[in-house]
């Protein structure tokens, strides 16, 4: 749908809240989104230039919109995370998590048993959790067996076969383990009131069978029921013994939800702890694919939301990094900067991090640790794939990195037998180009790469993968056809978006097998030159290397740049902005001051 296109309906959009739809011509699913007013923000789709590839491609795709109009911010919020999760469109976040968590369920039946299970039956059955960790919901559920009597056979113990005396008590009776509810030694009043211990205990709440325990610790010593009261003083003993490996901070605490976040370009981390009564019930990381350069407060809102449902949380207190616009009602969201909350958010900021670490390791661990004739074996695979005339024991891959739509860095990764070598790997700081052009940014570095290889006579690699897609390819031939190096090696270019492998001059692309080990191999390598470009280019900021152009504007301080960015995403969309909107940022004085270096002679 083009502008002029869109401007013939643009009357006819509502100006409520809702969500709104994008459909291709074929009538999948693009997008969902949520608008405080409709015509507002889907208007911002057409009449704005965007600079990010994915958000221009989404709205070329788009061939008609669908609107469904609610009657509040927080409906919409609740109905976009819903359409989501059922339709999951590629033009929005993707987030990764299909495993099926673990519950303690408390059976609807005749003295309830407790136990484990995956599976939701819709039985009258309470269900408590869910549980990212089986290990955690087997430990509860010791400490729950071994404190509180229950039984654990799967007898049908209505009124009607109790009565009759149809069972007899077993071993688990004579251990102390069960009441004998079988026999009627045990009334279901009684049994009720050690399920309740069971829920106090599973919710954090150990205070109430604690004080019970003592309670009858002290009834038993005072009628000289000393064994008795050996046991009930292990039994509290026990309780303390978990509440000390659970609890973070002091039990005055309370709930809370506990939310940090980590980019590392187009993926992000979260890391929920669930507190409760100042215990960590529960922690739990999740990885999101973004697909329109969303920002760090759009994934954080929207993990929150997937995470607060999956695990049934009504917490009121949301602990979170930076100030966030969280549409749920009757939350209060806090940003600590001391005490025990921050030291539970710097907890969660700890979890997050080594999370990403550890999947960053398990990535550079595909090949290594395997026999040569297992690292053979997957070349070999990925040399058919790609139908490439020799075997790929040296890959090269090159990717551009910038910083807001400025200072542009290139870098280029080497891998040896499907190892990354990175005594070989290269940093580029481009030289000829002005502004962020990619195209030329990728042509020169492989000029300088090869033209330098070839100066020290020193080996060509087998296969060049260029990140990017079909334009990056196009200017990295360019070099190596003045290079004279067309047939020396096999280059490729891989888009971002779809995993999806460009050879020069082919209309179609090829798509691995999303599994296979070859395309393992191209997404390490790949995810290697992201990670090698980031690093190098966060290096020169911290250094000082980067100026910000609007830092070298008189009278504009570090503050004020920061303060643009972080609102208009690049040093290019604020040189556009009309010169009311500059002044709605900053004030009239530094908006006249950015204009005039950007609009020289214009009044």
């Amino acid at each position: 749908m083009t502008a002029a296109e869109f401007s013939q309906i643009s009357h006819t959009i509502p100006i409520q809240a809702g969500i709104y739809k994008y459909y291709d011509e074929g009538g999948e699913l693009l997008y969902v989104g949520k608008a405080k007013s409709l015509r507002k923000r889907v208007s911002s789709y057409f009449v704005k230039n965007h600079d990010s590839f994915k958000t221009r491609k989404l709205v070329q795709s788009i061939h008609h919109i669908e609107f469904t109009i609610v009657n509040s911010e927080q409906d919409a919020f609740l109905l976009e995370n819903s359409l989501i999760k059922q339709f999951q469109p590629k033009f929005n976040i993707n987030l990764k998590d299909d495993k099926t968590y673990p519950y303690i369920v408390i059976k609807h039946e005749a003295f309830p048993r407790v136990f484990l299970t995956r599976n939701i039956i819709r039985d009258g059955s309470e269900y408590l959790g869910p549980f990212t960790s089986v290990g955690r919901v087997r430990e509860l559920l010791e400490v729950i067996r071994y404190n509180i009597p229950l039984r654990t056979c799967n007898l049908n113990l209505s009124e009607q076969n109790v009565r009759k005396g149809k069972y007899k008590v077993c071993l688990e009776y004579h251990l102390g383990n069960c009441k004998g509810p079988c026999e009627g030694l045990q009334t279901e009043e009684d049994y009720r009131a050690g399920l309740q211990q069971v829920k106090d205990i599973l919710k954090g709440n150990l205070t109430p069978v604690l004080n019970m325990f003592r309670a009858q610790m002290q009834q038993c010593a005072g009628n000289m029921e000393f064994e008795q009261a050996e046991i009930l003083r292990k039994k509290i003993a026990s309780l303390q013994a978990y509440q000390s490996r659970s609890t973070i901070v002091n039990d005055r605490m309370g709930h809370a939800d506990v939310f940090s976040i980590l980019s590392d370009g187009n993926h992000a981390y979260v890391n929920y702890l669930r507190v409760l009564n100042g215990s960590i019930a529960d922690t739990k990381t999740v990885t999101l694919e973004k697909k329109l350069e969303e920002t760090d407060e759009e994934v954080l809102v929207y993990a929150m939301a997937y995470l607060r449902d999956a695990f049934k949380s009504q917490t009121a207190e949301i602990i979170v990094p930076f100030a966030i616009d969280f549409p749920e009602e009757n939350v209060t969201l806090t940003v600590p900067k001391g005490g025990d909350k921050k030291k539970l958010l710097d907890l969660s900021e700890k979890n997050v991090n080594y999370f990403k670490e550890e999947l960053y390791k398990k990535k550079i661990l595909h090949l290594e640790g395997k026999t040569d004739e297992e690292k053979k074996k997957v070349l070999y695979q990925l040399q058919a794939d790609l139908e490439l005339p020799v075997l790929p024991t040296h890959i090269e891959c090159f990717d551009n990195s910038n910083f807001q739509g400025s200072y542009p860095v290139s870098a280029c990764v080497v891998f040896k037998d499907g190892i990354a070598s990175k005594k070989d790997y290269r940093h580029f700081n481009v030289k000829t180009v002005e502004g962020i052009d990619d195209f030329a940014s990728m042509k020169e570095v492989v000029f300088r790469r090869y033209k330098r290889l070839l100066t020290e006579q020193q080996p060509l690699p087998q296969l060049v993968i260029i990140d990017g897609g079909k334009g990056q390819l196009g200017s990295a031939m360019e070099s190596i056809r003045e290079l004279d190096l067309i047939g020396s090696m096999t280059v490729v270019g891989l888009a971002k978006n779809e995993e999806e492998i460009f050879f020069p001059g082919d209309k179609e692309s090829i798509k691995l097998p999303f599994n296979s080990e070859s395309l393992k191999l191209i997404r390490r390598v790949r995810d290697e030159v992201h990670r090698f470009g980031i690093t190098f280019h966060r290096q020169k900021r911290s250094k000082g290397t980067f100026k910000n152009e609007l830092e070298s504007i008189k009278g504009i301080g570090e503050n004020t740049a920061t303060q643009l960015l972080l609102t208009f995403r690049s040093v290019n969309r604020i040189k556009q902005l009309p010169k009311d909107e500059l002044v709605k940022e900053v004030g009239v004085a530094k908006a006249q001051l950015i204009w005039e270096h950007f609009h020289p002679g214009e009044s």
